[in-house]
């Protein structure tokens, strides 16, 4: 009996603790607010009744990741066995790029009228536009669930990334002040990013239109601002008018997968001298033959084979992910020209985690290779050391990270 009344009230202690914690981090946060963010604010063109109404109600969200609170330091990140490597073929699963392929192709029709005026305005084609859509929002139907001024103002004031969060905070109050959404509007994901397109504050301001013409820039509930603020932002990343984003392709033996990256472009013409050849069978389009192109390998010898244009490179600013531009230019293809999944097979990967990948790119580095650092990701500089570091060991190389290569690496 005494041990039950012993716990219960140790329960009731951790309570009171746990309440009066964040009563602590709640009056902190009200005074950053007063003393530190609307000084900046101000400066920024923010009203203080914007200021106020925005923060009304507002308190830290102590369940958002990657948070520091007061008078503690950040976590020395674990060896990150919990981590395990994906294969990368895992991504395209069917059930995911087929619904975006069959969402596309029905909104190719619905949206015809918005989507021929994104063209001629932009140059960006509909089937590129509508694939993002569909994979950052299901075309508008996911759940958007998260009050923007409550994440990102939590991360400016807790986050490991304080000084970006801050600038994102600022730049939702400016989106409030020039009226483009309410407070209610602004409902973003966990890490921020608001709307249909999936945007950040400052992305919405240098990038979104209004394409409905009804004065708001409005990538919550307008399809036309929504559509049109996807391809003005890959016009300002560098999209190229009139070229594709790239094309699968067979390599013939002889040919080093070393050679992948955006560092080491060659001309259609080039490329087909080396016995580069589409999947297809057909030629390198004419506008392609002195145009340059870059070898993809996203899983080595491991997986299908690309060469891709620099449009390719402005889908991965939207996503800094070589499978998410891969995805999004075969859902592109698929919704547009009725394609298919890549004929090329993605192979089995060993069972790997982040850290071995790590471990393995700082032995590499150790050896003079420049593999884009100890992330535990392998990119594209990653896998073409790999390569050189097995061609110079007289093995056949494969461009991708293995159980074997990870401990003769070491």
């Amino acid at each position: 009996m005494k041990t039950l009344i012993s716990t219960f009230i140790a329960l009731i202690l951790l309570s009171f603790s746990s309440a009066a914690h964040a009563q602590s981090v709640d009056a902190q946060f009200r005074s950053w607010l007063d003393q530190s963010l609307w000084p900046d604010a101000k400066t920024a063109g923010v009203s203080r009744a914007t200021f106020d109404a925005a923060f009304k109600g507002v308190t830290p969200n102590l369940k958002l990741p990657d948070l520091v609170l007061p008078g503690q330091k950040p976590e020395t990140p674990k060896d990150q066995h919990q981590a395990e490597f994906g294969a990368p073929g895992a991504y395209f699963a069917e059930k995911t790029i087929g619904s975006v392929q069959t969402g596309g192709r029905a909104r190719l029709s619905e949206q015809a009228r918005t989507l021929r005026a994104v063209e001629q305005r932009f140059g960006v084609p509909s089937g590129i536009v509508l694939a993002i859509w569909g994979r950052e929002s299901g075309f508008g139907r996911a759940k958007i669930p998260y009050d923007a001024i409550e994440v990102l103002s939590t991360k400016a004031f807790l986050s490991t990334r304080k000084d970006l969060f801050r600038k994102e905070t600022l730049a939702a109050l400016q989106v409030l002040e020039k009226g483009w959404a309410t407070k209610a509007d602004m409902k973003s994901s966990w890490a921020g990013a608001l709307g249909q397109p999936q945007f950040l504050p400052s992305s919405l301001i240098e990038h979104a239109v209004d394409m409905d013409g009804d004065g708001r820039r409005d990538i919550w509930n307008s399809v036309p601002d929504t559509l049109g603020s996807i391809a003005n932002y890959l016009v300002h990343h560098g999209w190229q008018k009139g070229r594709d984003w790239g094309f699968e392709v067979t390599l013939p033996p002889s040919l080093s997968c070393s050679l992948e990256g955006p560092d080491r472009g060659k001309t259609g013409a080039e490329w087909a001298k080396l016995g580069v050849k589409r999947v297809n069978g057909s030629a390198f389009p004419a506008g392609e033959t002195e145009k340059t192109g870059f070898l993809l390998l996203p899983a080595g010898t491991n997986g299908p084979a690309f060469i891709v244009t620099p449009n390719f490179y402005v889908l991965k600013d939207y996503n800094t992910s070589d499978l998410y531009a891969l995805f999004v230019g075969n859902a592109a293809d698929r919704i547009t020209a009725g394609g298919g999944a890549f004929k090329g097979k993605w192979g089995s990967v060993d069972k790997l985690y982040r850290s071995d990948i790590a471990a393995m790119q700082r032995s590499l580095e150790k050896k003079g290779y420049d593999v884009g650092g100890s992330d535990g990701l392998p990119g594209y500089k990653t896998r073409r050391s790999i390569g050189e570091w097995q061609a110079k060991n007289g093995l056949t190389p494969t461009c991708f990270p293995s159980a074997s290569l990870v401990k003769a690496v070491r």
